[in-house]
């Protein structure tokens, strides 16, 4: 940073200088030539820029000397300028690179994203909504500038390729969303996360209902049509538009301070042996629990107050977002 900042005055500095030169040669045309202003400065500019036009009249000897004068200054200046303003860019680059792979090793339990689509700017706005660590792996440069206008963590590169996907750390990641144009991109990118990580969890987009079977068999937990997906939630909204409204406040943040969250009983959990109305979920935190997942696949939708908790369990809980952050703190043992 200290050496981005003082690039950045020497480029000032030169551009200072140039116009200086400029002001100067102007001036001393118009005196020792008797040029007007318009032609004293077009002069100045031709010189020190060495076009080569035609002199505006022939010059006295001191007007060829000050002419000397202004093609070297001016050269050695944009010279100069130029050479801070390439090693400026340079450095910027490899700083922004370095501070990227800082991060991206620092990561952990975080999200990858791949592709920068429209779904992608989706999954990414709402992963950044709610504060979830995440970076994106896309491979067109457009894109690629636009991430970067956005400050969004990415890497360039397929997001199919091991060696890439290692660098976005697959094997420290909680989850990736597989969310390129091609479904059999989606398909290659599936299992390549998967036999780096067996354990992560994966939602894949798939535009043809043939990509869907392949994609689970690849490893995808989840796999979403877009225009399947988007037709249900238009139904819904014709004809439950308060449930819905309701839902997208809960589920994906919106107004009210109420969330949705999943939450995962580990082993040293102070909660692991006791039933809800035990629990202080309710009575301490005001949360309810709206449904158990459990170890062997079992769902229970609304469970009773005398549910145990048990390790393994993911509960579904809404509350607001203070009660939910002290939940999940609760359940990480800290």
């Amino acid at each position: 940073v200290i050496m981005e900042k003082r690039l950045i005055k020497h480029v000032i500095y030169g551009l200072v200088l140039l116009a200086l030169i400029v002001l100067v040669g102007t001036i001393l045309y118009e005196i020792i030539e008797d040029y007007s202003f318009i032609d004293a400065l077009y002069m100045t500019i031709i010189t020190i820029s060495t076009t080569g036009f035609k002199e505006v009249k022939p010059l006295s000897d001191l007007g060829r000397l000050l002419t000397i004068f202004l093609i070297l200054s001016g050269v050695l200046t944009i010279a100069y300028t130029g050479g801070r303003t390439v090693q400026l860019i340079i450095e910027t680059q490899i700083f922004r690179r370095r501070r990227m792979s800082k991060q991206l090793d620092q990561m952990k339990n975080h999200y990858i994203v791949c592709g920068f689509g429209r779904m992608g700017h989706e999954v990414c706005e709402s992963l950044s909504n709610n504060n979830v660590p995440f970076l994106v792996i896309e491979k067109e440069q457009d894109k690629i500038e636009e991430l970067i206008e956005k400050n969004i963590l990415f890497i360039n590169g397929d997001a199919s390729n091991d060696d890439i996907l290692e660098q976005a750390g697959i094997k420290r990641a909680k989850g990736l969303a597989a969310v390129v144009r091609s479904d059999a991109e989606n398909v290659f990118i599936t299992l390549s996360a998967k036999e780096l990580n067996k354990d992560i969890y994966i939602v894949s987009r798939a535009i043809d209902d043939a990509a869907e079977f392949k994609l689970k068999r690849a490893g995808a937990h989840r796999v979403i049509k877009p225009y399947e997906l988007g037709g249900k939630r238009l139904v819904q909204l014709l004809i439950r538009p308060g449930v819905i409204d309701f839902i997208e406040g809960v589920a994906l943040g919106g107004e009210v301070d109420i969330n949705l969250e999943e939450v995962s009983i580990k082993k040293n959990c102070e909660l692991v042996g006791k039933t809800l109305a035990q629990s202080p979920l309710r009575k301490d935190l005001n949360i309810m629990v709206v449904g158990i997942s459990k170890v062997d696949g079992k769902f229970i939708y609304n469970p009773r107050s005398n549910e145990i908790i048990e390790i393994g369990d993911k509960l579904i809980a809404i509350g607001e977002k203070d009660s939910l952050l002290k939940l999940n703190k609760m359940v990480m043992g800290d």
